[in-house]
Parts: C-alpha cells; sequence; structure tokens
C-alpha cells in the first residue's frame, strides 16, 4: 500500500530580497476591482452552472442520462478550473498530488510568498474566491438532504460527486492556506468560521 505524505512548498518566484520600496503600489494593485476576469468568471460560471443545470435540468430535458452527464461534466470543469488555474491567479495558491519514484504518493501545497505585480490578486478577487470555494459544497449538501429525504436516489450518486469534487478543492486550498498543519481539521474549521464571518460584516 502506497504512503501517503503532505508536503508544504512555499514558492518564491524571486531568488532576489524582496526590499519595501513599492508598497504603496502593491497596496493600489491589491484595491483594484478585478485584474483577471477571465478566471474569476470561470471560477463561479462552471459551478454555478452546475447548481442551476441540477435545480431546472428537468425544464429542459426529460432525458436522466442527459441531465446526468451535464452536470457531471460542469463538475468536473469546475474542479479541474479551480484546482489548476484560479486558485493559482486569484488567491496564489496550488496544490497537487506527486507520486515518487518508489511509489510514495505526496500532497503538495504551494502558497506564493512573493507576488510579481503581474499576479498579484485583488481583495474582490480573492473575496470571490473564498466565497465560491465555500458556499458550494455547502449548497451540494443542502441538496444531498433533500435528495435523501424525498427519495430521488437515482440523483444521490451525481450529488455526491458534487459534494466530493468541491469538498476536495475547499481542503486543498485550506491546506494550502493554513501552511499544511498536522491537525487540519480543526484548522479548517477556524479557518471557514472566520471566512464566513468576515464576508457577512
Amino acid at each position: 500500500m502506497a504512503a501517503t505524505q503532505c508536503i508544504q512548498v512555499p514558492v518564491d518566484d524571486t531568488e532576489d530580497v524582496s526590499l519595501d520600496i513599492g508598497n504603496e503600489e502593491e497596496f493600489a494593485l491589491r484595491k483594484a476591482k478585478i485584474r483577471h476576469p477571465l478566471a474569476t468568471f470561470f471560477h463561479l460560471f462552471f459551478r454555478i452552472g452546475a447548481i442551476v443545470a441540477y435545480l431546472f435540468c428537468d425544464w429542459f430535458s426529460k432525458s436522466f442520462v442527459t441531465c446526468f452527464v451535464t452536470i457531471l461534466l460542469l463538475l468536473s470543469f469546475d474542479f479541474w478550473s479551480v484546482k489548476n488555474v484560479t486558485g493559482r491567479l486569484l488567491v496564489g495558491l496550488r496544490w497537487w498530488n506527486q507520486i515518487d519514484e518508489d511509489g510514495r504518493s505526496h500532497w503538495i501545497f504551494e502558497a506564493k510568498k512573493v507576488p510579481s505585480n503581474n499576479s498579484i490578486s485583488t481583495e474582490v478577487e480573492a473575496r470571490i474566491f473564498w466565497l465560491g470555494l465555500i458556499i458550494c459544497p455547502m449548497i451540494w449538501t443542502v441538496f444531498f438532504f433533500s435528495t435523501l429525504f424525498s427519495l430521488k436516489l437515482k440523483w444521490l450518486a451525481l450529488v455526491i460527486a458534487g459534494i466530493s469534487l468541491q469538498s476536495a478543492n475547499l481542503y486543498g486550498y485550506i491546506h494550502c492556506k493554513t501552511g499544511g498543519q498536522q491537525n487540519a481539521g480543526r484548522t479548517a474549521s477556524r479557518f471557514l468560521s472566520q471566512q464566513l464571518f468576515q464576508r457577512t460584516l
């Protein structure tokens, strides 16, 4: 059985010593509205599209297979784009799994330490990223209980897939943000409560 190991890798784009000169420019860039509009759009498009398709698919198609495949494709596109593109651009975080020569599995969590001016994410983008990342798995959890209680069991596999894919990204990015601490469960719950509290103010 392959052993799994977590590695926290801080990524440094430059080897030069960073100085405080230009902090005003960086602050102004962070206060800008949205610097990555396409990434921000697709961060929300696929996950909201999957939720809307789940709610209203019966209106457009009576075929369960068509609805199932459409929603599953949207969820898969969302998982890939959030994991590989929008997390890196919007908050400077990235995670993935790597298998070494011995067959050991390593989970790698990266947090960009010194962003370049071209890759500085704004506060608005970070807010959109974390809100989308936190709220959508909660919505799929509500769908899970509503599907269970209404006995629409044919949708259960799809809802579980939605929870699994979106929770995996949420867990990975919380791990990146909190520095890969061993007690990830407690840290994750603390981080989630802080994020939700800040967003509601």
